[in-house]
């Protein structure tokens, strides 16, 4: 059996979860791949049950596993707790040493006009950014008085060549140019940074190499983003950036993300947050979620069935099966289904499970 840890976390996590897992579900079953599900606690609700947001029980099996599925953590019924939710997901990251996040945004051909920008300018945007997530200002030292508080941001070259050597392996799977984000007009750690790119620039010859300042790409994302290929960045640009970027593609919700380390399991999970104020409603969007499902599947080296999600995925989407942030009146679980019933489709064989709502969902 392939043991794939399932971490449903807080508000609408549970729910999108359930779908992605759904679909992984019947991958496992027509390819006859034997995924084992197991669910833990993690996140606010196993600070509920267990008094810190990461078990030990739950760490220790992440690291059993081929893979991690995770929904969703956080939300404002933690916020004063002592230690938050968003900790675990630190410590997790840590500990599994997780070190690259790979967050591919894509602006689908014929959704263009759910980007809130121009037609023209979200045609053709197709960014993935690979951000360094195990050091710079969240894992350092931390200082906080009355009065002062300070983070520290420290990378070492080792750091930032092995992130660096994943943009530029990705890169070369993809149209080849990379654009390295920093602030080394102002940062030392930016200095460092951009030296150490160039260093390894050098072993990819057939990769092209920029560098922007990071006002200035948080610009030209929103004014050209067709013009980048992969964005490498160190990790506070990295979550900004990334999260910039998802609404070109025109909801949050519909993006997935990986983290990885040299080995073990990787993470998968939409870039969204928990949105505890619709938690419960059927309302979620749980495209992201299956997104991520899909990069799962293409690290576990079955790149044909990934593919065949991520088209079902998009297929739905082009046929006018939205949910709420899209406009659409399609529910959580409404959306699932249909993406399974075109994942059936392909995968040459329609249970009944995936045929288990025919109500319409068009707009």
């Amino acid at each position: 059996m392939t043991k794939i840890v399932v971490l449903p976390g807080d508000g609408i996590g549970p729910e999108v979860a359930g779908e992605a897992v759904a679909c992984l579900k019947m991958v496992s079953e027509f390819r006859g791949l034997g995924f084992d599900f197991e669910s833990h606690d993690f996140g606010g609700v196993a600070i509920d049950r267990h008094g810190e947001p990461l078990p030990e029980a739950t760490l220790a099996a992440c690291r059993g596993a081929v893979a991690i599925l995770m929904g969703a953590v956080g939300g404002p019924r933690w916020d004063k707790a002592a230690v938050r939710p968003e900790a675990g997901l630190l410590g997790l990251r840590q500990a599994l040493g997780l070190f690259a996040n790979l967050r591919p945004a894509r602006v689908i051909k014929g959704l263009e006009s759910f980007s809130p920008l121009k037609t023209e300018l979200a045609a053709g945007a197709d960014v993935l950014v690979v951000r360094e997530l195990t050091g710079g200002l969240y894992f350092g030292e931390k200082k906080e008085g009355d009065d002062s508080a300070s983070d520290l941001c420290t990378y070492t070259r080792g750091e930032i060549e092995r992130i660096a050597h994943v943009a530029f392996a990705a890169a070369r799977a993809r149209r080849a140019k990379v654009t390295s984000v920093d602030k080394a007009n102002v940062l030392a750690t930016s200095r460092l940074w951009r030296r150490t790119v160039e260093a390894v620039a050098a072993r990819y010859p057939d990769v092209a190499l920029d560098h922007l300042y990071v006002d200035a790409a948080a610009m030209a994302l929103v004014t050209g983003p067709a013009r980048f290929d992969v964005i490498l960045t160190e990790n506070l640009f990295g979550d900004i950036l990334s999260d910039e970027l998802s609404v070109i593609s025109g909801s949050i919700g519909l993006l997935g993300s990986s983290s990885r380390g040299a080995d073990g399991p990787g993470l998968y999970e939409p870039i969204h947050g928990s949105a505890p104020d619709i938690a419960g409603q059927d309302v979620a969007n749980p495209a992201g979620a299956i997104a991520s499902a899909a990069m799962l599947l293409d690290d576990l080296g079955l790149s044909d069935e990934a593919s065949g999600l991520t088209e079902s995925l998009e297929q739905v989407l082009l046929d006018g099966c939205r949910t709420r942030d899209l406009g659409g009146k399609a529910g959580c679980r409404e959306f699932g289904a249909r993406v399974r019933q075109a994942l059936a489709d392909r995968l040459g064989k329609a249970p009944a499970e995936a045929l288990e709502s025919n109500r319409d969902c068009h707009e």
